[in-house]
């Protein structure tokens, strides 16, 4: 039997491949630095832990979840909203469950697109908002995100064509994988553009809580008119260490946020209810774990850009995320510069071309080593002598 159309037009999984060929590398016994990932080093916090221990051994949580996620975890997205961003959230019409916020990018096209119609992405870009556009049998169409304007999309390169054909565009900030951040005039900017050519949006809010030198990240719902054309994705995976309890959950538009619901409704049947409890506690409880997750990494942040100026390797200290965005040396292609890195020191980065045709020239460090190692992995670098100390 072969496989279907949409099956074989699926891009490579690039998070797959840069997983396998880092782990041969472990599993020849070689100490590897591991920049590659996106995958939090540090535990769940323990009271969120505790809070999922007790759901498990309720019997009730044994029984299947309400299609549309509790009651409870609805309201505390709600609430957190207006705690951190000051947002209205009605939790019975604006939040919709999810099993990780992947999915959701993923069955928006699926919901809201019919062939034909087109997807506006960032380049570069998080690599699985592609794999939207086969599944759904839509079409796709690439926006910039250049260096000397801040990694922020310039809708006056959108073309007319792209415009009349995109019905929904995915943007992502704090950004992956630059660490660019926007502010409420970006967004201000981005609904007047979709409210001009009737495009809904989507914002990726992930690294929502990781923002640096003081700055907190901004919130698109935030921003004036933002819940009339678009919704937030917010991630529990990054905030509070949770990626493999697969949770989150998307805010904002009524209409978008009933599309999720019905097609969530035929695909899934629930997430374990336990699951839900204990993102109810980690958004209703303190914040403080969050607040010294931050502090740790801008630590890291600050040891890498110290390192690498250090051994003449530039590059614009990220503003949030846990991502930084290096130039890869001259005469290298950003595959070419991983390979080398990962043969000859033992580091693993992710080759900004994995990311869109705008990452080539560039690779993705992630903050999730300890600084030690950071600074251990610059030292290595360093005796390649592949840059110019000043």
């Amino acid at each position: 039997m072969d496989f279907s159309d949409r099956l074989q037009n699926l891009p490579d999984q690039f998070f797959a491949l840069l997983v396998a060929k880092t782990a041969k590398a472990v599993d020849e016994g070689r100490d590897v630095i591991n920049f590659g990932q996106g995958n939090p080093d540090q535990p769940t916090p323990a009271h969120i832990v505790k809070a999922m221990q007790q759901a498990v051994a309720d019997p009730q949580t044994h029984r299947y979840s309400p299609f549309r996620g509790l009651s409870s975890l609805r309201k505390a997205a709600a609430d957190f909203y207006k705690k951190e961003y000051d947002v209205d959230i009605d939790p019975d019409l604006e939040v919709a469950i999810l099993s990780g916020t992947k999915i959701g990018f993923i069955e928006l096209p699926l919901a809201l697109l019919n062939p034909g119609d087109s997807l506006l992405l960032p380049d570069p870009g998080y690599p699985d908002y592609l794999s939207a556009a086969p599944l759904a049998d839509i079409e796709f169409d690439l926006m910039k995100l250049k260096q000397e304007t801040g990694y922020l999309p310039d809708y006056n390169d959108v073309t007319a064509a792209a415009r009349a054909r995109a019905k929904l565009m995915y943007l992502n900030y704090p950004n992956n994988p630059t660490g660019a951040t926007a502010d409420i005039a970006f967004f201000d900017e981005t609904i007047q553009f979709a409210k001009e050519n009737g495009i809904g949006v989507v914002h990726d809010f992930a690294y929502g809580r990781i923002g640096f030198d003081g700055e907190k990240p901004v919130s698109f719902l935030q921003s004036k008119g933002a819940k009339d054309i678009g919704i937030e994705m917010y991630t529990l995976s990054k905030t509070y260490n949770m990626a493999g309890w697969r949770i989150g959950f998307a805010v904002g538009n009524a209409k978008m946020i009933e599309a999720l619901n019905i097609v969530q409704d035929h695909l899934f049947a629930g997430i374990f209810p336990a699951v839900q409890l204990a993102a109810v506690e980690a958004l209703n409880s303190s914040q403080q774990c969050v607040e010294e997750l931050n502090a740790l990494y801008e630590k890291r942040r600050q040891t890498l850009v110290d390192e690498c100026r250090r051994i003449g390797w530039e590059f614009d200290a990220p503003k949030g995320s846990f991502f930084a965005w290096l130039p890869v040396p001259e005469g290298y292609t950003s595959v070419e510069f991983s390979d080398l890195l990962l043969d000859k020191v033992d580091i693993a980065v992710a080759p900004g071309s994995g990311f869109g045709p705008g990452g080539e020239g560039f690779v993705r460090v992630g903050l999730l080593v300890t600084e030690q190692r950071i600074a251990e992995a610059m030292q290595r670098i360093e005796k390649l002598e592949l840059f110019t100390k000043k």
